[in-house]
């Protein structure tokens, strides 16, 4: 198994703040958020979110139609 690649605190920051505006149904407020992630951040979350069944684009569906508790 091949060490996840590391996640700045600062794209983990961007990725919930993506995952809120979805909840919160503001995609372009999801997608700014996003952008925002590093590459080398981007593919850790990416390898993280394979690691657990899923993707970054099934977590944001999940967050848009759960919304907000």
């Amino acid at each position: 198994m091949t060490t996840p690649v590391r996640v700045r605190p600062l794209a983990a920051v961007h990725l919930r703040d993506a995952l809120t505006a979805a909840a919160d149904h503001r995609p372009a407020a999801a997608l700014a958020a996003l952008l925002h992630i590093d590459p080398e951040s981007w593919t850790g979350i990416e390898q993280r979110a394979a690691a657990l069944g899923t993707s970054v684009l099934d977590l944001l569906a999940t967050a848009t139609r759960e919304g907000t508790q």
